[in-house]
Parts: C-alpha cells; structure tokens; sequence
C-alpha cells in the first residue's frame, strides 16, 4: 500500500495541482507558496482558498500588504467566472482580512516584538470569526522587513507556524523571491521549516516569458517531480501536467476533501 493512501489530503481544486500533489495538501500542512513579482503567488493562495471554501472548507485569506476590498477587486477582475465570491464572503464561508493588521505593523513598526506578538493574536482571531481549517497569509516577506535580524526572524516565523499547528489549520504563507528565473534561486534556510514548498517561475526573454510550477517539497506526502508551465486565466490557474500518468492516483484516498 502506498503512504499516500493513509494521508488525509485537501484538493485544492486547482486544474492540474491536485495532479502533481498526488491528491492535494496533507492535511495540517503548512507550505510556502513563492515567486517573484507577477508570478501569481497570491493570486494561487487566494483561487485556493476559493476552491476550499466552495468545498465546504471554511478559509481565511490573511493579508499583511493589501485591503480586502483590493484583493477583491483584483481577484474579480482576473478569475472572472468566479461568480459566487460575494456569496462565499457573505455566508463567511471564506473571510478576506488583514487591513487592521497592516495598520498596527505601520504604527508599531518601531517596536517589532510588540507587532509581531500582535500579528499572532489578530491571526488568531480571524481564524476563530468562521472556524477556519484553511489560512492563507499573504506575506511572509513583509515579517522580514519587520525583523531584519536574521535569528529573530527565523524564531518568528517558528512561533508563527507553531501557533498555525496548534489550531489545527492547513495553511499557505506566500513569500517574495528576490528573482523569477529558476537558475537563480537560492532558498533560506527557514524555508526548510515548513511541512511544504511549491515555487512559481517567470523565466525566458522580456517579451516571451513562461510562467512554470515546481513542487520541491511535501511532507508527508508522495508529489510530481516535473516542471509543469501554467497560465492564469478567467477560470483559475490551469497548470498543464502529463496525461501519461495514472490519473487514479487523485482518488487514491476515500477520505481527501
């Protein structure tokens, strides 16, 4: 029997992730979702917190840099044939937070301790408004700013993802690569600390780039070693995989969400 067929896995709903996952996120996971700018990162984090939540998987979408109301917008704009948002917001099924959050980093930026501490409980409470068992935090980037010094950052993100364990969430945390080309990327050390790592690349000429998607990691879990190219479209990301392989391997486990 395969391991895999023991891992209680959430499909994320994505066309073609769930394929290279080998059923989807292992359940309590927490994974590091990077690229550089415009590769998409947040809006994958977001159309999965989406899928979740038309699942029936109650989900947070946490942002530290941007209001609710422009990730909204944003999202509307691009996944166009999203047309139940609004419906999911409303029944709470998915919340869009983190304007106040945003706000207490700007005002306490000189005390990183106190803003820190105070990102943890706001996460929290959030997380408790609909039950959550699905968080999205959009970026971690943004906690380096805030604690440049290399070993507190790392115990910060210890702490942050230690606190996402203990209630008991599924979690992506995006982060900003300081390039898009996958020759060139080199990765921290703190990455290693999460459960899962799945990176986006923007590589090619500056008027021909190709957007790519790997797995390097998964806890836990069997996943697709290939580089897959994806596009972003009205209906979601679409990441084009092998049809060669054996597409059973998505309902390998009864009880994946």
């Amino acid at each position: 029997m395969n391991n895999d067929d023991k891992i209680i896995k959430l499909k994320t709903g994505v066309k073609g992730l769930d394929y290279m996952l080998y059923g989807g996120i292992p359940l309590k996971n927490q994974v590091i979702v990077g690229g550089g700018p415009g590769a998409g990162k947040t809006l994958l984090s977001l159309e999965i917190a989406y899928n979740m939540a038309k699942l029936g998987v109650p989900s947070s979408f946490i942002s530290f840099e941007e209001e609710p109301e422009s990730i909204i917008a944003n999202a509307k704009e691009v996944f166009t044939k999203f047309k139940d948002i609004d419906k999911l917001l409303e029944e709470k099924k998915l919340l869009i937070e983190g304007k106040g959050i945003s706000i207490k980093i700007i005002e306490k930026s000189d005390s990183p301790s106190y803003s820190f501490s105070t990102i943890i409980s706001d996460i929290d409470d959030i997380v408790a408004m609909n039950g959550s068992k699905f968080v999205v935090i959009d970026s971690i980037s943004l906690l380096r700013l805030l604690i440049p010094d290399p070993v507190n950052y790392r115990i910060a993100l210890l702490s942050l993802t230690s606190k996402l364990k203990s209630m008991g969430v599924t979690s992506i945390l995006t982060a900003e690569l300081p390039t898009s080309e996958r020759k060139d990327v080199t990765f921290d050390p703190e990455f290693f600390t999460f459960d899962g790592i799945i990176l986006l690349y923007e590589e090619g000429e500056a008027d021909k780039r190709n957007l790519t998607l790997e797995i390097v990691k998964m806890r836990g879990s069997n996943h697709s070693w290939f580089l897959a190219p994806y596009e972003i479209t009205s209906e979601g990301f679409s990441i084009l995989t092998p049809t060669s392989t054996n597409e059973t391997m998505l309902d390998s486990n009864d009880d994946d969400l």
